[in-house]
């Protein structure tokens, strides 16, 4: 999979080369570009930002440095196009399910105010937002997005690791111990020990279902 993120700060994204993302970057299963929309701006100082119409607290990223980016890691549109917006759909597990489908996204960073509109009506395919919350601009919710939908790519991560998880698995994940068995006089659960697979299974669903419920109903179907 193919992710190109537009961005007027780059430097933000070495999280990426890092970790699990980093080694499947140089492994080549993932091939993820960060590429600064300022390059692109066709103005002397290449500002890439200006005061908005009608008046107005901030400013308004310009539309010909983005829509210039977009065009150029883009050119014949094949990628799904998503701009990490407070005002988009809220991003979920079966989001990046989706986006799996696509074999090159670009994410779009906005900061400051926003970009201007005729930039999303020209170009962006879908709107995404972490949640109900603003941040400062839309990287970190790029490395969100990024992060989340690589994890999936074949050979990333090995596919017991993926089973159980949290969210994707319907229900939150049980409670993981690892030595020593006792630390602090806090003991590990006797069953994990004992070396019955059987009751291990049925333990950690107990523990996932008890979790949800207190946690996440929502997950069941239920409320609070």
């Amino acid at each position: 999979m193919k992710i190109t993120i537009l961005t007027l700060f780059p430097e933000m994204f070495a999280p990426l080369r890092e970790s699990i993302l980093g080694r499947a970057v140089e492994s080549g299963k993932l091939n993820i570009s960060v590429v600064n929309i300022r390059d692109y701006a066709q103005n002397k100082h290449s500002k890439c930002d200006d005061y908005p119409f009608g008046g107005g607290a901030g400013m308004v990223m310009m539309p010909q440095p983005v829509g210039s980016a977009i065009e150029a890691v883009d050119p014949d549109h094949r990628a799904r196009r998503i701009y990490l917006s407070p005002k988009g759909a809220i991003f979920t597990q079966n989001k990046a399910f989706e986006l799996l489908n696509y074999g090159h996204l670009v994410l779009l960073c906005g900061h400051y105010e926003g970009v201007d509109q005729r930039v999303i009506d020209m170009y962006i395919d879908e709107e995404i937002s972490m949640g109900d919350y603003v941040l400062t601009g839309g990287e970190i919710p790029a490395m969100a997005v990024c992060d989340c939908v690589a994890r999936y790519v074949d050979g990333v991560i090995s596919e017991g690791s993926l089973v159980d998880e949290s969210i994707s698995s319907g229900m939150l994940e049980y409670p993981q111990y690892t030595r020593p068995a006792i630390y602090k006089g806090m003991s590990v659960p006797e069953v994990l020990l004992n070396g019955d697979h059987k009751k291990v299974d049925e333990w950690r669903r107990e523990q996932s279902e008890k979790l949800t419920r207190a946690r996440r109903p929502d997950l069941l179907g239920e409320s609070k």
